[in-house]
């Protein structure tokens, strides 16, 4: 029963195979990766951006600095990460997507973010990077789609330098009943018509509602980041829990 009960997770709400659910994001972000940026925009009404400001002003990145960008996506930390560490640094845009990762690496390109910026195809459960190379590493947005997340977080700190600092930005659980509510109204009944209206597909943001929802709460998430070898965990709720961003640190 126990192998039974590992080889099964989510996706969204459906109970799928394990090996399955690679796929079935894989699918959903392929679907998703042409209007990704106008949906975050819609969808949040902007205020994704924030967020993110919040979180690379969290990181503290320096000229020279080596940063991992996991789930990347369409790069908009790297960007700033990029400008930040200069010529003299080095930023990785990591996506296990490769839809995402094309739209995340043509973006950049257009933008002039040619010299420090790497893209690389990648599953964050085994990182393709030697132990101890990352000043800092960031995934926003994207870890409640990873189906080992306990697996993920070890391949994380595996690759971050003593002294590194692991930022997650992710969604999570609202702390207020009201707001809480409201939020459930707005995920499944507006953001999917939105999805259908502007990406012409409503079923992915189904599920990504749904994935927010089966993801972690805050005090659980940093237990797994305590548990994984992360040390000084916490979290910074924003949006009144909407959003957290969980901090940890390798030494």
């Amino acid at each position: 029963m126990a192998n039974d009960k590992q080889d099964k997770t989510h996706f969204g709400y459906k109970t799928v195979e394990s090996e399955k659910k690679e796929e079935l994001v894989a699918d959903v972000f392929h679907s998703v990766a042409s209007k990704y940026d106008i949906m975050n925009d819609v969808m949040s009404f902007g205020v994704h951006r924030l967020w993110k400001r919040f979180t690379i002003e969290s990181a503290a990145a320096r000229p020279g600095m080596k940063i991992l960008d996991i789930a990347g996506g369409t790069g908009d930390l790297s960007a700033k990460f990029s400008q930040i560490v200069g010529d003299s640094g080095q930023v990785i845009l990591a996506d296990i997507n490769d839809s995402m990762l094309k739209v995340g690496r043509d973006k950049l390109r257009n933008q002039g973010f040619v010299s420090n910026i790497r893209y690389v195809q990648a599953n964050a459960e085994a990182l393709p990077f030697p132990d101890n190379q990352f000043d800092i590493i960031t995934i926003a947005f994207g870890l409640r789609n990873v189906t080992d997340k306990d697996a993920a977080l070890r391949s994380m700190l595996r690759v971050l330098k003593p002294g590194g600092k692991l930022l997650i930005l992710e969604f999570s659980k609202p702390t207020n009943e009201m707001m809480r509510k409201a939020y459930d109204f707005y995920s499944f009944k507006v953001i999917p018509k939105m999805g259908s209206m502007i990406a012409n597909d409503s079923g992915s943001y189904e599920y990504l509602s749904e994935s927010i929802r089966m993801h972690p709460d805050q005090d659980t998430l940093k237990q797994m980041m305590d548990e994984a070898g992360f040390d000084q965990t916490d979290y910074i709720n924003m949006t009144n829990g909407v959003v957290a961003l969980h901090r940890g640190y390798k030494f």
